[in-house]
C-alpha cells in the first residue's frame, strides 16, 4: 500500500519535504535495478563484450551514491523556509 499523508501536502513542510525525497530516492533505486539488470542479462544472453555497460552502470551507481549521500547526509529538513532566509528591508 502506497504511503499515505494526514495533512495537505505542502512542500514547505519538512516532514513531507523528506518523506518526498526518500520516495524519489527510493524510485531512482527501481529504475536504476531494473534497467541495469536488464542491460546485463542482454549483454550475457547475447555474449556481448560491450565495455560500455561497465561504464553505464558504474556512472549510474555513482549518481545513485551521491542522491543517497544528500538525501540521508547533506539535505536539511529544519523547519526554516525560503522566505525565512531572505533578508529584511527596513
Amino acid at each position: 500500500m502506497p504511503p499515505r499523508w494526514p495533512r495537505e501536502p505542502d512542500r514547505n513542510d519538512p516532514a513531507y519535504r523528506k518523506l518526498d525525497d526518500r520516495m524519489n530516492f527510493a524510485i531512482h533505486v527501481a529504475i536504476f535495478a531494473a534497467t541495469n539488470s536488464g542491460l546485463w542479462f542482454v549483454r550475457t544472453l547475447q555474449s556481448q563484450n560491450w565495455p560500455w555497460t561497465v561504464w553505464v552502470t558504474g556512472g549510474w551507481l555513482l549518481l545513485l551514491v551521491v542522491h543517497a549521500v544528500y538525501i540521508f547526509a547533506i539535505a536539511d529538513y529544519s523547519n526554516s523556509t525560503a522566505s525565512d532566509k531572505l533578508p529584511k528591508s527596513s
